[in-house]
């Protein structure tokens, strides 16, 4: 995966310490010459460690500008100028860490799709053959449709239809058949 850094990799410069004499670098910690220096010779290895840790270039770079950032932030407690490369690399790993955990956090709480859900065309579509069954059903004799409901809807047996309407299971069979019948003529009716 190319990366591209927004400012040329210079070479290492070497950072005087307190053993060359220069106390007050050491006393205040980590000068932001110091850290402008660092961003200059390093941002390139930083950014190739976070590529190697994340998988987009632009989540890398807004790891290392963060990095950046918060050693800049804390620059008086690294004491030794020396080990400001060890604290931002150890900051763009647990940033990348954090970036890779959000990452996967938000993969579990997406909403999936249910697999049965039927499209908005097939709701229409439901929609509109049951609103010309409704209609056909309206149009069948009081007892057929009595019948029809109870049989199909109400998921009766028919002996249980006959006793619920008062009527043989003979007229049970007729009326549900010659129903059925005016319905499919009726369904099939151009509208």
């Amino acid at each position: 995966m190319p990366v591209i850094a927004p400012m040329p990799a210079a070479r290492p410069t070497r950072i005087p310490s307190q053993r060359d004499g220069v106390e007050d670098a050491v006393a205040a910690g980590t000068t932001v010459d110091h850290l402008t220096e660092t961003y200059r010779a390093h941002y390139r290895s930083l950014l190739g460690l976070a590529a190697l840790l994340l998988d987009d270039t632009a989540s890398c770079e807004d790891v290392v500008q963060e990095a950046f950032i918060r050693v800049h932030s804390a620059r008086k407690r690294v004491r030794d100028p020396e080990k400001t490369l060890a604290y931002l690399r150890q900051t763009v790993v647990n940033l990348s860490r954090s970036a890779l955990r959000r990452r996967i956090l938000g993969l579990k709480l997406l909403s999936k799709p249910m697999p049965d859900m039927a499209s908005a065309e097939e709701g229409a579509y439901d929609q509109l053959e049951r609103d010309s069954l409704i209609k056909a059903m309206k149009g069948l004799q009081r007892r057929q449709r009595e019948v029809l409901v109870l049989r199909y809807f109400a998921d009766m047996t028919e002996a249980q239809v006959a006793e619920t309407l008062g009527i043989s299971l003979g007229s049970v069979k007729a009326y549900g058949s010659r129903g059925i019948a005016a319905l499919r003529v009726a369904m099939e009716a151009p509208a």
